[in-house]
């Protein structure tokens, strides 16, 4: 049984990026840990401005940019919701997880946490950040948008999330990451950072969710996943949940024999055997 790191970039995110991921898969999986190598790779995607997480971020309705991150390995999990400035919001959920005595932090409470924890204050705003933002004001001044809270659909952008599961020496875990989805009002909390929604690890296996948040965590579709590991191929049962989506979904997952990933829409991945 080989160890394996599985990456990903979001439902909807262009496979033309599977190299770059294949690359980060290959420099994260460096350590003998698998939280490290899930954490490893998903800082790598935070830092990449072409992935929604961390500095590729997409603002909120009210100009903020809100992130959220989260850890798990069996027994344990930690996650940050709606944090801001903060440059990998990842490493502030696994200090949650390992170093404080709760397993989600949110807001302005997250934010403490983190400077508590030494990270320093970070922008993640970027110029293609703002032009969405603009462009989505413009169409709502010209009433091409007669009403913003209706419009998901038309603008949001389906690569909403960052993600990997690892298994190393028998042990897993997962990490998952980010900006949310575009438009979307200040204070929204998709599946990511919800334990048995965008994440779940157990003695079993790992699994991750990217796609429409409200949907994901509605179904608890990773626990659901979790839950049917060891009833028949990994890949098939990975199938049969996200063909009941009609919106973009996409899963990766690992079990003690085997690694998937399925999406309905086209997404980018990358895999490290070692």
């Amino acid at each position: 049984m080989r160890n394996v790191l599985l990456i990903h970039g979001g439902v909807g995110s262009d496979p033309s990026f599977n190299g770059r991921l294949n690359g980060y898969a290959e420099t994260a999986s460096e350590e003998l840990s698998a939280l490290d190598n899930a954490v490893r790779a998903v800082i790598k995607m935070e830092d990449d401005p072409d992935f929604n997480a961390g500095t590729g971020s997409v603002p909120r309705i009210d100009g903020s940019i809100q992130m959220d991150a989260a850890v798990m390995i069996p027994g344990h999990f930690g996650s940050v919701i709606n944090i801001e400035r903060v440059k990998n919001p990842i490493l502030v959920a696994r200090d949650v997880m390992a170093k404080s005595p709760h397993i989600m932090m949110t807001g302005d409470g997250a934010v403490k946490f983190a400077r508590l924890m030494g990270y320093p204050d970070y922008d993640p705003m970027t110029e293609k950040a703002r032009n969405l933002l603009k462009k989505f004001e413009e169409d709502v001044e010209k009433n091409e948008v007669p009403d913003k809270f209706k419009i998901y659909f038309k603008y949001v952008r389906v690569h909403d999330t960052v993600g990997a599961v690892a298994r190393v020496e028998g042990e897993f875990a997962g990490a998952v990451s980010t900006g949310g989805s575009f438009p979307m009002m200040r204070g929204r909390v998709g599946d990511s950072p919800i334990p048995g929604a965008g994440i779940y690890v157990g003695e079993r296996g790992a699994v991750v969710a990217t796609g429409v948040g409200e949907e994901i965590a509605k179904n608890v579709l990773s626990f659901r996943i979790y839950s049917r590991i060891g009833t028949g191929k990994l890949y098939d049962i990975i199938k049969e949940e996200v063909d009941k989506f009609s919106v973009p979904v996409g899963i990766i997952a690992i079990d003690e024999k085997d690694y998937a990933y399925y999406a309905n829409k086209p997404m980018a991945v990358g895999i490290k055997e070692f």
